[in-house]
């Protein structure tokens, strides 16, 4: 079992990224489970894609500046401290003073699965941002990813049309 869990508690996930119903999910989820989740450890996750340079390097003829390729990269991270910063605003507000915070790089479906068994998660929350099927089929959908492969229960919490 993961660490996480010798302490009894149980372990709620919130996925956030820099979209609106994200943050509707975490604030939802505070406001309406506030009572089942007194006992709980709350965990803020935010997964940042990989950085994508090929357009960098498409630009300087395959030698980009390491200080350019550096600048880029701390950006990223930084707009990713940014959203758990938010999300950690948004807890206070709420009066949850201590989410655990969770930041992971790579593929956000897949990290997003891999921390749920990582951190043995009893239950993850996502946002969904209302995709058509057309969208859905050809850009994917990170809360329906998870629903078919994170290994605890998945909450989808949707914005109201």
């Amino acid at each position: 079992m993961a660490e996480e869990k010798k302490s009894g508690k149980k372990q709620v996930m919130v996925a956030i990224d820099e979209s609106d119903c994200s943050k509707h999910a975490l604030r939802w989820t505070l406001a309406y489970l506030k009572d089942s989740l007194a006992d709980s450890d709350i965990i803020l996750f935010t997964a940042q894609p990989q950085l994508d340079l090929s357009s960098v390097y498409a630009s300087s003829y395959g030698a980009a500046p390491i200080e350019l390729i550096n600048s880029m990269q701390q950006n990223y991270k930084n707009a990713a401290l940014n959203r758990i910063d938010e999300g950690t605003k948004i807890c206070a507000e709420s009066g949850v003073t201590t989410p655990k915070k969770v930041m992971e790089f790579g593929n956000p479906k897949e990290a997003i699965c891999d921390a749920v068994e990582k951190l043995g998660v009893d239950l993850l929350i996502v946002g969904s941002h209302g995709k058509g099927a057309l969208e859905r089929t050809f850009l994917g959908s990170v809360s329906n990813y998870c629903v078919n492969k994170a290994k605890c229960p998945v909450l989808v919490v949707r914005t109201k049309a």
